[in-house]
């Protein structure tokens, strides 16, 4: 039995004329400590993915199983790494993981609480700025944030909804490193979604598209044989590094043609004649 286990998952909103299929027999498999990403384009379903993972939304038909058990609510088993924040912008860093914590430890002395948020705020090297509000920190730092907070409640499985895709290269490639250097310490199971190759390339097991909406399913898996901890400079000399990176690339565009081919709109004109505007004396 896998750690997750997604049967024949698919996703409808709306009724009638107006339904949309974004998601159609998703079937995943991922065991525990593993490391996954899924890639697709923008739109494809990969937020709606991630939600019925989370238990933010349920599917329409299918089952959704960690642990051999149905996923009906969110959990703390689970943590989230989300794309925008969501940090709430009236507290304090120490605040918004705090709201984690006592989530996560009701019972726990306010010693033990105190002393694991700044542990996860140290962690994401953030401990000068433990009593700033997210308006006085950058998109970088905010983003820290949210991993501390995902990662205090002592998740069995990490779930990041594209996390760094708003931020610029230099940050963004840091915070890889942040996250992998922290899952490293326990491996605890993970999830990435992504839209970048190479982000996945660097970070997980195996990368698994997900083909493009409507009706959007998980195309084929491309296991990532390198071995960890990775050096960024060096993986572009690793022959199986760019043995998959081509093969994915070549199976994204071809998708992506695909995809273009079957939207595109054909509009027939009509048959317009010029007016003739000479006039006679």
């Amino acid at each position: 039995m896998a750690y997750l286990e997604l049967n024949n998952v698919s996703k409808t909103f709306g009724t009638g004329d107006s339904t949309s299929h974004v998601l159609d027999k998703i079937n995943l498999h991922i065991e525990e400590g593993e490391f996954v990403a899924i890639v697709g384009f923008t739109g494809s379903g990969k937020t709606t993915l991630v939600n019925l993972i989370n238990g933010l939304d349920t599917p329409t038909s299918g089952e959704v199983l960690f642990k051999g058990k149905p996923v009906r609510d969110t959990s703390h088993e689970r943590g989230v790494i989300f794309q925008n924040y969501s940090l709430l912008p009236w507290l304090t860093v120490y605040q918004n993981v705090e709201m984690a914590v006592k989530e996560a430890f009701p019972n726990e002395t306010k010693a033990f609480r105190d002393a694991r948020i700044k542990e996860y705020v140290d962690l994401v090297s953030l401990s000068p700025a433990i009593n700033k509000r997210p308006k006085e920190l950058s998109g970088g730092m905010r983003q820290r944030v949210s991993v501390a907070r995902a990662l205090s409640m002592d998740p069995e499985m990490i779930l990041m909804d594209e996390p760094l895709g708003a931020l610029d290269a230099l940050t963004r490639g840091n915070l890889q490193d942040e996250i992998l250097n922290i899952w490293n310490k326990n491996k605890r199971t993970a999830l990435l979604i992504t839209n970048d190759v190479d982000e996945g390339l660097y970070m997980a097991d195996r990368i698994i598209p997900l083909r493009p909406g409507p009706n959007a399913t998980l195309g084929p898996e491309f296991k990532i044989d390198i071995e960890r901890p990775r050096d960024k400079a060096a993986l572009n000399d690793s022959e199986e590094y760019k043995k998959t990176r081509n093969a994915l690339i070549e199976y994204l565009m071809d998708i992506g043609s695909e995809r273009a081919s079957n939207t595109q709109n054909l509009y027939k004109l009509p048959d317009l004649q010029p007016k003739d505007l000479r006039w006679d004396f």
